[in-house]
């Protein structure tokens, strides 16, 4: 039997075979495909830096440049409202989008995939999101969603902490 290519002998044959150097210099030279010489860029898993545990898939989107995450009057003020809703930082991951400028809101939809998303204030909006009406829940892709005042606007302002307290009771 006369076989022209050798890799045809793997079909026939199920055993290893091995060829001697002076069959290899007989055989004509087989061209590697250039599909299979590029080399393979391998793009390094996503991830993010967040504060809470993630539980209950409840994701809250801030923005405070030069930060971890956010001030800790704020982060106070924040885990005093999670608390009177029944939640805690175990329950929610918060990420501070100042620290992620080129991520785009599907990249956070694809790592984290909230239940629930609270963002606070214009500038934590991340890229490809479409923002809801301003503090009034929204179904957005099947998740119940909040976009609302940051805590630098509602501080020192009662009427913008009341607003944010009203629609966190429903979301």
């Amino acid at each position: 039997m006369r076989i022209e290519n050798p890799v045809a002998f793997s079909f026939i044959l199920q055993d290893d075979l091995y060829l001697l150097n002076d069959d290899r210099s007989a055989l004509p030279a087989v061209e590697t495909p250039a599909a299979a010489m590029q080399p393979v860029v391998e793009t390094p898993a996503l991830s993010f830096n967040y504060l809470g545990q993630h539980k209950k898939q409840y994701l809250i989107l801030v923005y405070y440049p030069g930060l971890e995450f956010m001030p800790a009057p704020y982060l106070t003020a924040l885990e005093n409202t999670l608390k009177r809703l029944g939640f805690g930082l175990e329950d929610v991951a918060i990420v501070n989008t100042a620290n992620y400028k080129d991520i785009v809101f599907k990249q956070l939809e694809n790592y984290f995939k909230p239940q629930k998303l609270l963002v606070l204030g214009r500038q934590a909006l991340p890229a490809g999101f479409e923002a809801p009406t301003q503090h009034q829940q929204a179904q957005v892709n099947n998740r119940k969603t909040l976009f609302t005042f940051s805590f630098d606007e509602m501080m020192e302002n009662n009427e913008h902490k009341k607003i944010f307290w009203e629609q966190m009771k429903l979301w």
